[in-house]
């Protein structure tokens, strides 16, 4: 299988699942969409090291695992190993600064890598390709400065994100151009704001998020979802918040309505014997949620598992965004979609909250469910012409 991490694995399946892949199948009416597609790779990054591309994920019209080439040739991963062997090397030398090139997009499930200065070290165990998991402190990659977007191409169109669900590191915009010549760019920071989302996470007391290279300056922030294992926040940094969450709903009613296009879909949760009970309008309980722990919330997952349902998991889904956006307590119609309210309460997610702050569109894929309401950072168009990734400024 192609492994990802935890939190990573839900910003795929989202888009898998906005994408039309899996139980809905492609839609129909876009087969028009080529079997490749141009990406555009610009190197603004102001960095004089070499950079290295690579284009890992799922063959959609075969279901096998692998990478493509410069063209967009499929190459399928050979067998793995016990312990792990090293993988094929499946890198694409990238631009050097101020440069650009093109490379093709194939109908894949999957995420562009990038690395500076250094190739990625990837390895392939019996069950598939093992990725870099830099809250590993004895990953080979971990003083590596990298960073990935993930896609997914089919006949209903292309869907290309920013993501920071794991990390934030060398940043990089995406962009998506349609038929009639027209791009529309997302992950795009703010001037300095590179810089601005550590020095924020430090304001914040969150330091601890910020992994150093050998030469002390900042190679990433891991997000929370991986700083509580690692020791980067405390265990319990939204725990007085979660009680107060949970004290509130004892006596007050919560209503979600999780599909935008269904607003006559209505749950109302209540907690009661410490357990929040969620019901349908002919009053049944459709699915009930123990207390979420801190880890819960910022990974959205155990106590907020989302299975790909229709019930649980757009209400999960929901009750993940709220709780890391603090809106619980100012809202109890959810989803909020007024992001001016979001990351208010003095207990928070201030990963969320800085990374958020420094886009210049306001948009971020910050946890796995940032996009509930569409506040994250992904671009779509149903008949691509192409596509693009821009290394922005990052010292």
């Amino acid at each position: 299988m192609f492994r990802l991490p935890r939190v990573l694995a839900s910003v795929a399946a989202a888009l898998a699942v906005a994408a039309g892949v899996g139980v809905w199948g492609p839609a129909p009416e876009a087969q028009a969409v080529p079997d490749t597609i141009p990406l555009t790779i610009t190197n603004n990054s102001g960095r004089a090291e070499p950079v290295y591309i690579y284009n890992l994920g799922t063959q959609l019209s075969s279901g096998r695992q692998g990478w493509a080439d410069a063209a967009g040739t499929f190459h399928a991963w050979p067998a793995g190993g016990s312990p792990p062997v090293p993988a094929p090397d499946a890198s694409i030398a990238g631009p050097a600064d101020g440069q650009t090139m093109t490379i093709r997009l194939p109908k894949f499930s999957g995420r562009v890598y990038f690395s500076v200065g250094e190739k990625l070290v990837f390895s392939l165990a019996e069950g598939g390709l093992v990725q870099p998991a830099v809250q590993n402190p004895t990953d080979p990659n971990r003083d590596i400065r990298f960073n990935w977007s993930e896609y997914t191409l089919n006949d209903a169109g292309l869907w290309i994100n920013s993501t920071q669900v794991d990390m934030f590191s060398a940043p990089y915009s995406v962009g998506v151009r349609d038929a009639a010549g027209q791009t529309r760019t997302t992950g795009t920071l703010k001037p300095g704001g590179y810089h601005a989302v550590f020095e924020g996470l430090r304001a914040s007391g969150w330091g601890g998020l910020i992994h150093e290279g050998p030469d002390g300056r900042p190679v990433r922030a891991l997000s929370p979802g991986h700083g509580v294992s690692t020791g980067g926040v405390p265990a319990d940094a939204m725990g007085d918040y979660i009680d107060r969450v949970w004290r509130h709903y004892a006596s007050a009613t919560l209503t979600v309505t999780p599909f935008a296009h269904e607003p006559g879909t209505r749950y109302t949760g209540r907690v009661s014997g410490g357990v929040m009970h969620f019901t349908d309008a002919a009053g049944n309980v459709v699915t009930s949620f123990q207390k979420p722990d801190s880890d819960s919330v910022f990974g959205c997952h155990k106590h907020l598992d989302a299975p790909n349902d229709q019930v649980r998991g757009p209400i999960s889904r929901t009750l993940c965004a709220a709780f890391n956006r603090t809106t619980l307590l100012t809202n109890s119609e959810q989803p909020d979609q007024d992001g001016s309210g979001f990351y208010r309460d003095a207990v928070t997610n201030h990963y969320a909250r800085v990374v958020h702050e420094q886009m210049a569109d306001g948009k971020a894929y910050a946890f796995a469910f940032d996009d509930v309401g569409a506040h994250e950072s992904l671009v779509h168009d149903g008949n691509p012409a192409g596509a693009s990734m821009t290394f922005e400024p990052y010292d």
